[in-house]
């Protein structure tokens, strides 16, 4: 027996008024479907997979409103295979051994393929997820997740490693406004019908609020229409007060001062790097305050403590990591304190970037120059064969040494002698620097 679905995709007639207009609203075609051109323009391999109906097992990682479980209403009205969709937040382990029990049935009658489908796949447990591995390894279902979360945290490993992840990003504004300015215009699923216009003031605010997110950009725009009282002719006039009360919540957090989510992660990141414990903990606690997600600037914490502050103290990555398992471990509000430990250590800490420029010349050099050979010495001799044609001979082993240092060459040939990493004398990176002249005579402005 078939399980009941997740969606259907309906006619456009059959569309209920009772259903959310962000549902209503929801594109069936990649006509319709607005952003992450990346993913699904022209040519783009995700398309052409979904077109052809030659879908990888995968994961759609993007915030909330960006498009995930539209891509997969799409996928659901191009696909011949049989599509299984199923809802982590109610799903049990019951539900995917059912789908799975149908989806071999299914496999060995007619030969035809099931996509299992999971909306918000963060939500199962590890025990949730193991039960769908083996099933996606032996071709019995092609799985398709969608979350929120990084899935590096999220998504055990065995099933990850078998998935293709496909990043969607936060819409841009002028993507969110052609979404509202289409809702209000449509007369079959939108809110044409209704003769609604909206001052450029209001539709400014409400893409500006909604942060990317197309679902709550659509949600303000019904509960503010449905707020305001037509004139006499029947036209709905929405202005700025109906839309800073339907968005009340996110307004008050975020527009008395016209500030923006990347500008807000911008002065944190600025102010960690200036060393100024008070500002930084002043935006940190701004963008907690407004409702970011924690494990965001978790996220970028851990980012700044490699590029910025680096090995003049090794600890920061640390106590950065640390904080990102404390809140993902214990949650909100009281996570807040160790983003808020992180935030002090971070700007408090000796600063270099010099790791970060290290990384970077290595990767100017690699995508710029060619492919150096390992030098013989360097090469593991595993064979008879390797051993005669010169593999691991003359190779110094360090410890065999006084110091357990030895000179020799390391890089390839066409490179050798060229530094990447230069050490300041900050923190850590000082001792690091006298280490590295004592061992190969270096200068620490060497390059």
């Amino acid at each position: 027996m078939e399980r009941m679905p997740l969606f259907d995709p309906p006619e456009e007639k059959d569309l209920p008024q009772s259903m959310p207009l962000a549902a209503r609203m929801r594109p069936q075609t990649f006509v319709e479907f607005v952003g992450q051109q990346h993913l699904v323009a022209e040519g783009r391999v995700l398309r052409k997979c979904i077109e052809a109906d030659q879908l990888p097992s995968m994961v759609f990682w993007g915030p909330p409103g960006s498009g995930k479980t539209t891509l997969a209403h799409i996928i659901a009205n191009v696909t011949r295979a049989q599509f299984s969709p199923l809802s982590a937040v109610s799903a049990g382990v019951a539900d995917l051994r059912s789908v799975i029990g149908e989806a071999k049935k299914r496999l060995k009658s007619s030969g035809q393929r099931t996509i299992l489908f999971v909306d918000e796949i963060h939500r199962f447990n590890k025990a949730q997820q193991d039960a769908v591995l083996p099933f996606v390894e032996n071709g019995t279902v092609t799985f398709i997740g969608a979350t929120t979360e990084n899935p590096s945290f999220e998504v055990i490993a065995p099933l990850l490693s078998r998935c293709r992840v496909f990043r969607l990003n936060l819409l841009s504004d002028e993507e969110v406004r052609l979404i509202v300015e289409r809702a209000i215009k449509d007369v079959e699923r939108g809110l044409g019908k209704l003769q609604i216009t909206i001052s450029e003031e209001a539709l400014r605010h409400l893409v500006t609020m909604s942060n990317g997110d197309a679902r709550v950009a659509l949600n303000a725009l019904e509960m503010a229409a449905s707020a305001t009282v037509p004139d006499a002719s029947g036209l709905l006039s929405i202005n700025l007060s109906a839309i800073e009360e339907a968005l009340q919540h996110r307004a008050l957090l975020y527009d008395k001062s016209g500030d923006q989510h990347y500008d807000l992660i911008s002065a944190l990141h600025k102010s960690l790097r200036g060393s100024d414990p008070d500002a930084a903990l002043y935006w940190l606690g701004r963008m907690l305050e407004a409702g970011e997600d924690p494990l965001y600037i978790a996220r970028r914490l851990v980012r700044f403590a490699s590029e910025d502050v680096g090995v003049a103290d090794p600890q920061a990555l640390v106590i950065a990591v640390a904080a990102q398992q404390a809140v993902h471990f214990i949650g909100l509000p009281e996570g807040n304190l160790a983003l808020a430990e992180a935030v002090v250590y971070l700007a408090a800490a000796p600063k270099s970037n010099s790791l970060y420029q290290a990384y970077s010349r290595v990767q100017e050099d690699i995508q710029q120059g060619r492919n150096e050979p390992v030098p013989l010495h360097l090469r593991n001799p595993v064979t008879d064969l390797m051993r005669q044609m010169g593999h691991g001979q003359g190779y110094k082993y360090a410890h065999d040494y006084t110091d357990h240092f030895v000179k020799q060459q390391n890089l390839p040939t066409a490179i050798q002698g060229k530094h990447y990493y230069v050490p300041t004398e900050q923190g850590y990176e000082k001792e690091i620097a006298d280490r590295l002249k004592k061992w190969w005579g270096r200068a620490q402005e060497e390059v």
